[in-house]
């Protein structure tokens, strides 16, 4: 048998302790008026609560806020970027949007500023693209600041399947990424499309659109929730007589309403509530309870 000597073990042990948590799941805890973060499978502290406030993990930094600035840490607690901005977001597609003097601009992992602060309020980037505010209207940017579609909507979201909501008057509608309207503003409300479809209200009912603008599944459903109905793994949550259910992509109740509240699915299954005063549980996706509330 090969032994291992003590300088193949001192690498070893080295090249654990720098990697420990690097692939873990961590979610923030507030312990003692402190926040820092466990480990999701042990729910042991991975990082002893140090900080005034804590943020989730993305693209392995976290936002974290000490002595009224925010900066952010790595997943071994490690202060990668100095607490100094006035606020902050996480990071998505690279940048993570900061604040400073009043006005939003862009920073990268390193914590360079790639973008100036500059606008009256600024979004993460998604799809190359962020929605920015200037003097009351939304318009978008590039990675390089560069604005690509000038701001002049009422209210705007961030891009989605290549499509942004938009309102213009009192009616919402969709943009593609050359600012074109792509479906002309005429509905109540609007949410993201997922999955080629997006949720629309008209008349006070809420169905669903294609990318075409084409109403596929009729308005009926009296709330499709949070985030506006977008459908996860082939299903969306939709209210009827008070009471939540599940839809397919053809408009079919697959899931009866029968829950006081649910959540989208997420690999295979969806929380949901019997009671408004009962415990969650979760269902699978024939609607059949797999954990009991």
């Amino acid at each position: 048998m090969r032994k291992i000597t003590p300088f193949l073990l001192l690498v070893f042990l080295l090249f654990a302790s720098c990697t420990s948590n690097s692939d873990k799941m961590l979610y923030p805890a507030k312990i003692k008026g402190k926040w820092g973060y466990i480990d999701n499978e042990t729910g042991e502290i991975a990082i002893n609560p140090q900080f005034d406030y804590a943020w989730g993990f993305n693209e392995g930094l976290a936002r974290i806020k000490l002595d009224g600035y925010f900066g952010f840490i790595n997943k071994n607690g490690k202060v990668v970027i100095e607490p100094q901005f006035d606020d902050a977001g996480g990071f998505n597609e690279g940048l993570a949007v900061i604040k400073l003097g009043g006005e939003y601009g862009y920073i990268d992992k390193n914590g360079n500023i790639v973008i100036r602060p500059q606008f009256d309020y600024a979004d993460d980037f998604k799809e190359g693209l962020a929605r920015i505010e200037l003097g009351r209207q939304y318009g978008y940017i590039d990675k390089n600041g560069k604005v690509v579609i000038e701001p002049q909507f009422e209210e705007a979201w961030w891009f989605e399947e290549g499509l942004a909501q938009i309102k213009l008057g009192d009616k919402y509608g969709y943009i593609d990424k050359n600012g074109k309207i792509a479906i002309s503003p005429q509905f109540e409300s609007a949410g993201d499309f997922h999955q080629g479809l997006a949720s629309i209200k008209l008349d006070g009912k809420y169905g669903y659109i294609d990318k075409s603008g084409k109403v596929v599944i009729k308005p009926q459903f009296e709330d499709v929730g949070l985030g506006e109905g977008n459908f996860q793994e082939g299903l969306a949550r939709v209210q009827l007589g008070g009471k939540w259910g599940f839809i397919n992509k053809n408009g079919n109740i697959v899931i009866n309403p029968q829950f006081e509240e649910a959540e989208d699915f997420h690999e295979g299954l969806a929380r949901v509530q019997l009671e408004w005063s009962g415990e969650w549980g979760y269902i699978d996706k024939t609607g059949k309870i797999v954990t009991k509330p």
